[in-house]
């Protein structure tokens, strides 16, 4: 009566050590096939042995132990604050398809702007056998210990290459294009403190507008203070100024997301866009083109930004000199929340005596 055979049961965790005891091999001929190591001269016939019974397991090499026996990971860790439609999700988007184009896998953290997990994810990263790390709108306070590309960040780190927008140029784009409209009375917004580009594109935006001979009031600023990803970033802070003034017939707004939230504010308060106040926002995600109206923007060209900044890092990674800086060029795009100027503001045509 023939012998009936069983399939070796797999154990819960499998090792180097279970492959080798399989397939009668030493352990070491196991990792230098699987880790593809130059110089050895195994046959054929044993490396598809190895890779079918690997296979089988379910066997995967560490990272980690590959990153401490000098081998590539092949591993990248991104930073970011907060996942969602905007901004940051559409960097990530460009920066992984560049890495998984180099046959990189990466991986996500995200902070919410804590300083004490900005601080521990880096480590926490480069435990897990990471070779570099990407970090978008991340207040870097010191240099990780691995290349690092920063996108939007204008804080200049020893060894970390910034990828930065020119802001000068996106307000130039932004004020010319109100101003042709006939809007001298413009209100503006302030970015939150968390964000990495808010004090760069505010100096720029004053810069510009001072220059065209343009106000900047306070009592037509509107700050913003939530870190939040959603319209409600724009709505309470307009809702708020429009109970002072509507003396203004622009408004230049932080992002998309909070100018779909000032749209928002605009209509409950019996304001139309554009025909009362002009809506210009910044980034030029996906939503701003399917808004009613349809937003105008300064587009920064988010997914050539997470391109620019995967392809420089992963330069730096193989020991390449890259520059400390990369400048990527704005657009504007006109749709149709903005329009030319009435000749009354709101407040002069429907509040008479409201300033």
């Amino acid at each position: 009566m023939p012998r009936s055979t069983k399939s070796p049961s797999i154990p819960a965790r499998v090792s180097l050590k279970t492959l080798a005891d399989f397939l009668d091999l030493s352990p070491a001929t196991i990792s230098f096939v699987l880790n593809n190591v130059p110089g050895r001269s195994i046959p054929q016939i044993t490396r598809n042995r190895v890779h079918a019974a690997a296979k089988k397991f379910g066997y995967q090499p560490s990272f980690v132990a590959r990153s401490l026996q000098g081998m590539k990971s092949q591993t990248i860790g991104v930073l970011l604050p907060v996942f969602g439609e905007g901004y940051h999700t559409q960097v990530l988007a460009g920066a992984g398809d560049s890495l998984i184009d180099k046959g990189y896998f990466f991986f996500t953290a995200h902070h919410r702007h804590r300083e004490d997990l900005v601080l521990e994810y880096p480590n926490l990263m480069a435990a897990r056998g990471i070779e570099g790390i990407l970090a978008i709108d991340t207040h870097l306070k010191k240099s990780p210990q691995c290349p690092t590309v920063a996108i939007a960040s204008h804080h200049a780190l020893p060894g970390v290459t910034n990828v930065v927008l020119n802001h000068q140029r996106a307000a130039e784009l932004a004020l010319q294009h109100l101003y042709q409209l006939g809007h001298r009375k413009i209100a503006f917004m302030r970015g939150q403190n968390v964000s990495s580009d808010s004090d760069a594109r505010w100096k720029a935006t004053v810069k510009v507008a001072r220059s065209m001979g343009l106000t900047v009031s306070s009592d037509l600023t509107v700050k913003l203070d939530q870190d939040l990803d959603t319209p409600e970033l724009g709505y309470p802070g307009i809702r708020n100024l429009l109970r002072h003034t509507s003396n203004f017939t622009a408004m230049l707004c932080f992002n998309d997301v909070a100018a779909i939230g000032t749209l928002r504010a605009l209509f409950d308060t019996g304001l139309r866009v554009p025909h009362d106040v002009s809506i210009l926002g910044f980034d030029d995600i996906p939503a701003a083109a399917f808004n009613v109206p349809s937003i105008s923007t300064i587009r920064q060209p988010l997914q050539e930004f997470g391109r620019t900044a995967a392809q420089l890092l992963l330069r730096k990674i193989a020991g390449e000199r890259v520059p400390s800086i990369v400048t990527i060029e704005p657009e504007l795009i006109v749709r149709e929340s903005t329009g030319p100027a009435p000749k009354k503001s709101a407040a002069a045509r429907s509040h008479p005596g409201k300033k």
